[in-house]
């Protein structure tokens, strides 16, 4: 009998050299093919009459030959077989492209089930290049629930469904199951061995969504048992222990009220780092929250025990802008600012590297140039990372490393729901600012379409005309979109509608160095329009800019549109912003209409993940979770929300797994795949 860790090579009809086809879709072994999920299935138990055929869907019909496959070479490489089939209620046309065996073995005045998409209407109507089965005498209820894997070049389903075949044989109903059985009762999930038949070899759809549902909850399990393993083995560490965390001073010499959000994150924090171990903290915020004020008070707490802060931005002209806001605030209380940049004088590093070895520089604010091997701290004690999903676990980690475990506190402005922020950010407590200081104004938005185009041009004139300043954002531009303007081509069409203005544009692909010229130049008030992507998303601030207008608004997501919004609103004068894109469709407009109603951050994120999934929602962000094959952070919230308070109480009482060695090894398993240390 085959072995879970015997070679896909070694099923019959595979072999090696397509074994190595299948190194693509990551799968090796038996247990690495039953791991490989369906990404959807094919219902062919539901069979239509050829009368009730619909236009641009698959169906399912049961039908007689009624003509002989006839071959027809249009060209070198295309060849077309057509063949009519017919049931009680009418005939249907099929064409095969370049299958001429299949069209051969059908047999005139035999049934046969057809599986695939109808194109055309009327007489037009065909089935095109459809699955075929045939019909044993006496079947009454033909048909079957089709699995459909994902596949690569040169690996077909036919081969997908050998391997599986075979892993499903290797199991025999023997399958271990990592959930304990008072868990499986208690949730009414079924064991793992019928899970897995169900999710490869189905009877019915029904059986599939107890399968998933079963799947979901394991897999939201393990990573839960995982990440609070983690957290609980951070903690153990030894870390640096603040003993002056008295606030009283930095609370007085703010030049505004802080808000009581603010002030429960920096007691929350105070309290973590005079705990004696390391401090790894999230805090997430809406935009104009006040985020910079908490990191401020850790900077604050560090100093006045004797240690240094560094304060990492994800660009330079970020990384001047939170030095410039730090160092009036720091300096009442006797605390120096230093900055450390890539584009610095040579002159100015040595001078900043010489303060930071010291121990003179106290607070050090930088970009990625204060994870070079040239920068030695003199005591660090905290590290702060800005806008968490620009930088990678290991940038972080690598900028902590330069202490003696010193305390983390990450900043996030995409605000998320606190169950999933848990889960994303994994080993990290969460501090939530949900209300904004007083005084920002709310930004008076609008959706338009390209009826509004003239009206909207007019506009930008006007707010220029009385001294502020627009952005116009596009989206990037995918190759072969051929009905959407660049950037670049944006700019020029404003500079030509309006020639008295001064237009500047700013895309991705221009260097780091040009765009903080650019963005720079805008900030001082040289240009008065500012044409980007999505690069100015997090951006340096500009008080003056008050209108922000948004090309095909119906591409981006809530919580990215909502995300540029914030850039303007941020000083005295009132604050617009346009979408265009209302024009797209009764969905698009819907989802403008959110943004139009609401400025709460997180009644729109929450809107996003609904509507889009975490995929599109997090975009690149590199949280250093182990991949998911089944659960959705977004969708599957209420079944995460149970898992994680499962897995809190059971590892409370058994914090090695001791009792549940099938558990445990599992849970090893996912994250050792991860390439987290802790696991290996």
């Amino acid at each position: 009998m085959p072995a879970l860790s015997d070679s896909i090579q070694f099923v019959k009809g595979i072999g090696p050299k397509k074994a190595k086809l299948f190194e693509k879709l990551h799968l090796r072994t038996l247990r690495d093919a039953l791991e490989t999920y369906p990404r959807d299935y094919e219902d062919r138990t539901r069979i239509t009459p050829i009368a009730a055929l619909g236009e641009e869907e698959k169906y399912c019909v049961r039908a007689l030959v009624g003509t002989a496959p006839v071959l027809r070479r249009i060209r070198k490489g295309l060849e077309l077989t057509k063949l009519t089939v017919f049931d009680e209620s009418g005939t249907l046309p099929v064409t095969f492209f370049n299958n001429k065996y299949t069209a051969a073995a059908l047999r005139v005045g035999r049934e046969y089930l057809f599986y695939g998409a109808v194109q055309g209407v009327g007489r037009a109507r065909m089935m095109v290049s459809p699955q075929v089965e045939p019909i044993s005498e006496g079947t009454s209820t033909p048909g079957r629930i089709v699995p459909v894997y994902p596949l690569t070049s040169g690996v077909s389903q036919k081969d997908m469904a050998r391997v599986t075949d075979a892993a499903l044989g290797a199991v025999a109903g023997d399958w271990p199951d990592p959930l304990p059985t008072a868990l499986r009762a208690k949730y009414r999930l079924v064991d793992a061995s019928d899970a897995l038949a169900a999710i490869h070899r189905p009877q019915t759809l029904g059986e599939v969504e107890e399968a998933r549902r079963r799947m979901i909850f394991e897999e939201l399990f393990l990573l839960c048992c995982g990440l609070q393993q983690l957290k609980e083995r951070r903690r153990a560490d030894e870390g640096l222990l603040f003993e002056n965390t008295g606030l009283e001073r930095f609370f007085a010499s703010l030049p505004f009220e802080s808000t009581g959000a603010q002030r429960r994150a920096i007691e929350e924090q105070a309290a973590d780092v005079r705990a004696g171990r390391p401090m790894n903290r999230l805090v997430q915020g809406d935009v104009g929250s006040g985020k910079t004020v908490v990191a401020a008070a850790l900077c604050a707490l560090a100093a006045q025990n004797g240690y240094q802060a560094a304060f990492m931005a994800p660009t330079e002209i970020l990384a001047a802008q939170h030095a410039e806001t730090l160092a009036p605030l720091l300096q009442k209380l006797g605390v120096s600012c230093t900055l450390l940049t890539g584009s610095m004088t040579a002159a100015q590093k040595r001078a900043a590297l010489s303060a930071i070895e010291s121990g003179e520089a106290q607070v050090i604010v930088g970009t990625h140039a204060l994870i070079q091997q040239s920068v030695r701290f003199a005591r660090l004690g905290a590290v702060i990372a800005d806008e968490q999903h620009r930088f990678g676990v290991t940038q972080r980690a690598a900028l902590a490393a330069k202490g003696q475990t010193p305390h983390t506190l990450v900043m996030s402005a995409t605000p998320i729901p606190r169950t999933l922020a848990l889960i994303m950010y994994g080993d990290l407590d969460v501090s939530v600012l949900d209300e904004l200081p007083p005084g920002r104004t709310p930004v008076e938005t609008y959706a338009v379409g390209e009826n509004m185009r003239q009206r909207i041009l007019k506009f930008i004139d006007k707010q220029i005309a009385l001294g502020g300043q627009a952005y116009v954002v596009c989206p990037l531009v995918e190759e072969g979109e051929m009905n959407l303007k660049s950037a670049e081509q944006h700019a020029k069409d404003l500079q030509q509608a309006l020639p008295h203005r001064h237009v500047a544009v700013l895309h991705g692909r221009m260097k780091n160095a040009e765009k903080d010229r650019v963005m720079r130049a805008f900030a001082a008030g040289e240009y008065d329009i500012l044409v980007a992507t999505t690069v100015i998303e997090v951006g340096v601030d500009v008080p003056n800019a008050n209108l922000m207008v948004v090309e095909d608004a119906d591409r981006f997501g809530l919580s990215q549109l909502h995300q540029l919004r914030g850039r303007v609103g941020r000083g005295e004068r009132k604050s617009y912003c346009v979408f265009f894109g209302a024009d797209k469709g009764q969905t698009a407009r819907e989802r403008l209409k959110i943004l139009c109603r609401t400025g709460d951050g997180f009644e729109i994120a929450r809107a996003d993940l609904a509507q889009r999934g975490p995929g599109d929602f997090f975009g690149r962000r590199q949280h250093g979770l182990p991949a998911l094959h089944v659960a959705d952070l977004a969708a599957d919230l209420a079944l995460m929300q149970s898992a994680r308070e499962e897995a809190e109480e059971l590892l409370a009482h058994d914090p090695a797994l001791a009792a549940y060695p099938t558990l445990r090894e599992r849970v090893e398993r996912m994250f050792a795949a991860s390439g987290d240390e802790a696991f290996n």
